[in-house]
């Protein structure tokens, strides 16, 4: 299959998958108290356990999801997860209690891993010397995304009720499936490779994994980073009512705040992406680490929404060139018949701070002021790029060599000697 036909297929889906999840998740604090009664004093903890409980559930699903990716199929595994998560936005549009939104977010951690199974078929697709282009589009796809998703359920919202944009978002996952299903055509893997990726031992392959330095610390940073953005998430439609001072247009406004950092993204990401494969990597993870941490620690400052939302949309710049180096990085560090469970291994480490972010959060916007919270996270992600920087091995650190022009493929002229093998082997046999 074409590569860039496959990618604008597999970006196009990214867009679809991340706008659902928007539309939903920066308002279900108002959806528990507006649509299920929550009791106000409890609002905090229940909008931290059920944002929690999916990247529990998540966390433990991923290595499992990451190696069925690698043995059935990396296309199988984008169809089950969307099919499934379809059915879990479809149950959070009917649930009528917080104990029941709980439960159907519980179920969408088991259902959860789309995003790392549509990172691993992109991988297998497109060339290794326009790998970076490759992440830093499909972070953009997320993004943009994350533009459309808050904006559509702002408005969604306030005109019919949040029910309406959880059928919608199912629907949008049941497209993706279809999608899926009749558009993307995957490579095929040899059998021996296949039977052997089969019977390897599901711990040894993440044994070998986490052996590696570099996906150590890759795996640290990702999640930590992850614990930061969901430390922030669940309080910041409440602290934006702050800011405004009224509850008026809440719902739209927030979104469209949000949507600031996502707009920012969707510039950035693809220039991070090629500033990754000419110059390296680890540069750009360690600027975009850094800079995210700066400028989330100074929104601490504002006291009114208008700076506050500048500073929202020079976040985004910073953030977007996080989670596609990294994802450059684990590509450049893992072999083909790995790459599933080393994705569902990275994602799994950012549910884990995924489950902690929120909770946290919770507990300090309960007990203190909620502006704290940027402060605190913001530091915390500044060390994070410190870590990075000073703890990276010497195979992180290496700069990636583009590409000489019209160079021929690697992957293409192995495939050439394979074919060349069989025939030999024919030709011997006869």
């Amino acid at each position: 299959m074409n590569w860039k036909v496959a990618l604008a297929i597999i970006t196009a889906n990214v867009v679809l998958m991340s706008s659902s999840y928007t539309m939903l998740i920066p308002f279900l604090p108002i959806y528990l108290t507006k649509e299920l009664d929550a009791d106000p004093e409890t609002a905090n903890l229940w909008t931290g356990a059920i944002f929690a409980v999916t990247f529990a559930v998540c966390a433990v699903m991923s290595p499992i999801w990451g190696k069925m990716t690698d043995s059935k199929g990396k296309k199988l595994m984008v169809m089950r997860a969307s099919f499934l998560i379809a059915v879990t936005y479809l149950m959070g549009g009917l649930v009528t209690t917080p104990f029941q939104l709980f439960l159907v977010r519980a179920f969408q951690g088991f259902a959860a891993g789309l995003w790392p199974a549509s990172l691993a078929l992109m991988s297998t697709l497109i060339p290794k010397n326009k790998i970076g282009i490759g992440m830093g589009i499909m972070q953009s796809a997320n993004i943009c995304g994350g533009i459309l998703g808050p904006l559509f359920g702002g408005v969604l919202a306030e005109s019919f009720g949040m029910r309406t944009s959880f059928f919608i978002s199912s629907g949008t996952l049941l497209l993706i499936t279809l999608i899926t299903f009749f558009f993307i055509k995957e490579p095929k893997v040899d059998r021996p490779v296949q039977k052997a990726v089969k019977n390897v031992k599901q711990e040894s392959v993440y044994k070998k994994l986490l052996s590696n330095r570099s996906i150590r610390l890759l795996l640290l940073c990702t999640g930590l980073t992850n614990m930061v953005i969901l430390l922030l998430q669940p309080v910041m439609t409440v602290y934006i009512g702050e800011l405004m001072g009224t509850t008026e247009n809440l719902l739209l406004i927030s979104g469209t705040v949000f949507s600031l950092s996502g707009i920012a993204g969707a510039i950035a990401a693809p220039i991070w992406g090629k500033q990754g494969q000419s110059k390296g990597f680890f540069y750009t993870e360690t600027i975009s680490l850094c800079a995210a941490g700066i400028l989330i620690a100074a929104q601490f400052i504002p006291n009114s929404l208008l700076p506050f939302a500048i500073l929202q949309f020079c976040v985004g710049l910073g953030f977007s060139g996080i989670f596609p180096s990294a994802n450059a990085m684990v590509v450049n560090n893992t072999e083909p018949e790995n790459r599933g469970a080393a994705f569902g291994l990275m994602f799994s480490g950012q549910q884990i701070g995924g489950t902690i972010g929120p909770i946290l959060g919770s507990v300090i916007a309960t007990f203190i002021n909620i502006s704290m919270i940027f402060l605190m996270s913001g530091l915390l992600l500044l060390f994070v790029g410190l870590l990075f920087y000073f703890k990276a091995p010497r195979a992180l650190r290496i700069r990636t060599l583009r590409a000489p022009k019209n160079a021929p493929d690697k992957d293409f002229i192995e495939k050439i000697k394979q074919q060349a093998q069989a025939e030999l082997e024919k030709e011997t046999a006869k």
